[in-house]
């Protein structure tokens, strides 16, 4: 079964085993800009993506 990864309302998949930092370097995408929930809990990059995870990578928000 493969991790499920939605950013943005599209779903993507991808093989499980990735680290959240493999992940994002896959998809070109910058760490410091985006908060990584697993199954509805904040994960970090060094984690591990297991077969069925729901990862929603949310956009964060700066200004001033």
């Amino acid at each position: 079964m493969p991790v499920t990864v939605i950013i943005r309302k599209k779903e993507l998949t991808f093989e499980a085993g990735l680290t959240v930092f493999q992940l994002f370097t896959r998809l070109g995408l910058p760490l410091e800009a985006y908060l990584v929930l697993r199954n509805g809990e904040l994960i970090t990059e060094d984690e591990h993506l297991r077969e069925g995870d729901v990862i929603e990578l949310i956009a964060v928000i700066s200004g001033g």
